[in-house]
């Protein structure tokens, strides 16, 4: 892998969608969540407001943006409210997304999850933290990883759970992707795989990078890339990454 200060204006030239994990790369890791009962309370995270006026920066020089993240819909909106004018997000893991106003599901998991979600709120274990609200996949946050939620899931042979350090994320296997996500993204914007741009720092972001042109690691102990983001002070990943792309990409040729 290369570092990011070597990407140039040349690789950037087919480049007209540039995709934005969230988590990891453009705010920190960790979600402070805490249930009791029927009530479960979950902080909002906030973007930044330097990484808002890069994306405004990258909006004005022709780039489309796409946010493409396992949190869920309504979180999203906060986060990227100044710029929903313009910004796609792509969420819960691939499973739909709003531009616009408008929401295109891109695929139906309630058959395959509506019964093992029972079973999971059914396990009594004090490294849960509780079940973050999502449409299309359960997301538990635990302390700690938790063997029963993981054998509950593997009786399911058609389900996936992937453990990212804070929580599970539970969907159908090899059809609920990041990846499909970005594939229904690229259709909508008549987009070829060359005119890609993917930043990912996670496991559940492999199968999105390997859609990308360019395909960008924020963490490079996780997931391979073209380009890594080394760890540089306070900076966000893709903070350093908006620096090298608005540093290279200073001609407005993009807009065409």
């Amino acid at each position: 892998m290369k570092e990011i200060k070597e990407l140039t204006e040349r690789e950037l030239k087919d480049i007209k969608l540039i995709v934005f994990d969230v988590d990891g790369v453009l705010i920190r890791r960790g979600t402070r969540i805490k249930q009791e009962g029927n009530v479960t309370t979950l902080e909002t995270k906030i973007i930044d407001k330097r990484q808002i006026e890069q994306i405004k920066r990258l909006h004005k020089l022709g780039f489309l943006i796409n946010i493409n993240s396992g949190r869920g819909l309504y979180m999203l909106q906060e986060m990227f409210r100044s710029v929903l004018d313009f910004v796609s997000l792509t969420y819960e893991n691939g499973s739909a997304t709003w531009y616009k106003g408008k929401v295109e599901q891109h695929f139906n998991s309630f058959e395959y999850l509506k019964d093992v979600v029972f079973e999971l709120m059914d396990v009594r274990n004090a490294k849960i933290k509780g079940f973050e609200p999502k449409e299309f996949i359960i997301t538990i946050h635990c302390r700690d990883k938790v063997k029963e939620i993981e054998k509950i899931v593997s009786r399911h042979r058609k389900l996936y759970t992937i453990w990212n350090g804070e929580a599970y994320d539970i969907g159908v296997k090899d059809l609920q992707t990041k990846a499909l996500g970005l594939r229904r993204v690229m259709k909508m914007f008549k987009l070829k795989k060359k005119n890609v741009l993917v930043i990912g720092d996670n496991y559940n972001d492999r199968e999105m990078l390997q859609e990308a042109g360019i395909k960008v690691s924020a963490d490079a102990s996780r997931l391979n890339g073209d380009y890594y983001i080394p760890l540089e002070g306070d900076f966000l990943p893709a903070d350093l990454l908006m620096r090298q792309i608005l540093n290279e990409a200073k001609n407005p040729y993009l807009k065409s």
